[in-house]
C-alpha cells in the first residue's frame, strides 16, 4: 500500500507532525488500520521533542471524521466476532487517552462533518479550528450507542454551563453545531473561514508554532446557540427524563417540540444510558470515563437496540427502527 492510499497519512513535515485521515469516500470514517496509525504516531511523536506540534485534517472537502466505522462494528457484533469489537473500542480509546495526554499543541482544522470518533481525535487536544463548513455533533443515541470517545468527561464540563445542560442536550438530541456554533457551545476554540484554512495551514506548516493560529482566527459573535442557552438551561438541566420532558412540554416552542420529537424517536435504552454515564462523567477523571465506556461498549453493542439502530440509520436508512427498551441500564455499567 502507498502512502496516498493508506487511511492514515503519517508525514514529518519540519517541526510538524502532519496526520491526515484519508478515507474520503467513507468520509474519513475511523477504521482499525487508521486508529492504529494514530497510535503509532502519538508513540514515536510524544518523545521527539524536534515535533513541537501535531497537524490533523480529513482528505477531501466533505468530511474531517464523520465517526468510527459503526456499520463494521454492527457486521462484528452480527457475526459474534466480540473479539473484534473489544479491539476496536479498547485501542480508539487508548488514542483519545494518548491525544489528552500529548505533551505539545494537537491542532485539528475541522471543515466539514466531525461526529463521534472524530470528535474523539480531536475534542481532546490544545486547538480544535472550525469553519463555516464544519458540522460538529455526537448523533449516538439515534443507533442506541452513547457519547463515547472521551465525550462523557467533556460533555458534562462545557463552559458556561454549571448543570450539564449543555452537554446533556447535544447528547441525548444529537444537536448538529455548525462552524461558529461549535465555538459557542465549546467543543471548538477557534473560528477560520474556509477561504483562510490554506494560508493557516501553510503557517502551522512553516513555523511549528500553533501561536499562527491566532493571526486567522475571527471572533464568533453571539448567534444561535447564545440564543438557545436559557432555553436549553431551564429544559437540559434536569438529570432525567422525565424532568427534561416536562420542561419541554412547558416551553411549549417550536424548539421544545422539536426536541421533544427527536427524544421520542432516538433509542430510550441509549437515552438513559447516556444520562447515566452524563452523571458519572462529571465526577471522574479522563481515563475513569474512558473506562466507564469501555464497559458500556461489551453491553450495549450486544444488545439488540445497537444494530437495529445502526440498520435504521446506515444500512437500509429507512429510519424505522424497532426498539426493544430496557427498563433498568444500570446493570449494563457493571
Amino acid at each position: 500500500m502507498t502512502q496516498a492510499e493508506a487511511s492514515l497519512i503519517i508525514r514529518r513535515e519540519g517541526a510538524v507532525g502532519h496526520l491526515t485521515m484519508n478515507r474520503p469516500r467513507a468520509l474519513n470514517a475511523l477504521d482499525l488500520a487508521m486508529i492504529d496509525g494514530f497510535a503509532a504516531a502519538l508513540a514515536e511523536w510524544r518523545d521527539a521533542p524536534e515535533v513541537r506540534m501535531v497537524l490533523l485534517e480529513g482528505a477531501g472537502d466533505r468530511a474531517f471524521c464523520a465517526g468510527g466505522d459503526v456499520r463494521q462494528v454492527r457486521q462484528d457484533v452480527l457475526d459474534g466476532r466480540f473479539e473484534a469489537v473489544e479491539a476496536f473500542f479498547t485501542r480508539e480509546y487508548a488514542v483519545n487517552a494518548g491525544i489528552a495526554t500529548f505533551p505539545r499543541p494537537w491542532v485539528s482544522l475541522i471543515d466539514g462533518v466531525c461526529m463521534g470518533g472524530g470528535l474523539g481525535v480531536s475534542v481532546h487536544g490544545s486547538h480544535r479550528i472550525v469553519t463555516e463548513h464544519a458540522l460538529l455533533a455526537m448523533p449516538e443515541t439515534a443507533i442506541a450507542l452513547f457519547p463515547d470517545v472521551g465525550t462523557s468527561y467533556v460533555l458534562p464540563r462545557l463552559p458556561g454551563s454549571p448543570s450539564g445542560a449543555m452537554g446533556r442536550w447535544i447528547a441525548l438530541t444529537g444537536a448538529r453545531l455548525k462552524g461558529a456554533e461549535a465555538v459557542e457551545a465549546g467543543l471548538a476554540t477557534h473560528f477560520v473561514p474556509r477561504e483562510k484554512l490554506a494560508a493557516l495551514r501553510a503557517a502551522l506548516l512553516e513555523s511549528g508554532d500553533a501561536a499562527a493560529v491566532e493571526r486567522f482566527a475571527e471572533a464568533v459573535p453571539e448567534g444561535r446557540i447564545a440564543a438557545l442557552r436559557p432555553a436549553i438551561e431551564r429544559c437540559f438541566g434536569h438529570a432525567d427524563r422525565a424532568g427534561i420532558e416536562a420542561a419541554l412540554q412547558a416551553e411549549a416552542t417550536d424548539w421544545a417540540r422539536e426536541q421533544q420529537a427527536i427524544l421520542a424517536r432516538v433509542s430510550p435504552t441509549s437515552v438513559a444510558v447516556t444520562l447515566e454515564l452524563l452523571e458519572r462523567g462529571a465526577s471522574l477523571d479522563l481515563p475513569g470515563c474512558l473506562e466507564q465506556e469501555l464497559v458500556l461498549t461489551r453491553s450495549v453493542t450486544r444488545h439488540p437496540d445497537f444494530a437495529e439502530g445502526v440498520r435504521s440509520v446506515l444500512v437500509d436508512k429507512d429510519g424505522k427502527p424497532a426498539w426493544q427498551p430496557l427498563r433498568d441500564v444500570r446493570p449494563m455499567f457493571a
